[in-house]
């Protein structure tokens, strides 16, 4: 994964850029191994500043939670 500045995301884009606090644009998802695995990774998330959107749970089939990084995207993840 590549994470580029606004300005040079919108030089390859040519396209006007999502304002990630009026739409979601994409949601990020991220495998992991364990429902532990899950809770460390949103610990983490917190931790650099990250917001909680989908709290940790179990769905039955999966186990997963979801954050919202700094620059407003969202992130998914379940445990695979």
């Amino acid at each position: 994964m590549m994470l580029f500045p606004e300005s040079t995301f919108k030089s390859f884009t040519k396209n006007d850029i999502a304002d990630t606090k009026q739409g979601t644009e994409v949601l990020l998802s991220i495998d992991t191994e364990s429902k532990e695995e899950v809770d460390q990774m949103l610990e983490k998330a917190v931790q650099a500043g990250g917001t909680i959107y989908g709290e940790p749970h179990d769905q039955g089939w999966t186990y997963g939670a979801g954050f919202i990084d700094l620059d407003g995207h969202r992130w998914k993840m379940p445990k695979a």
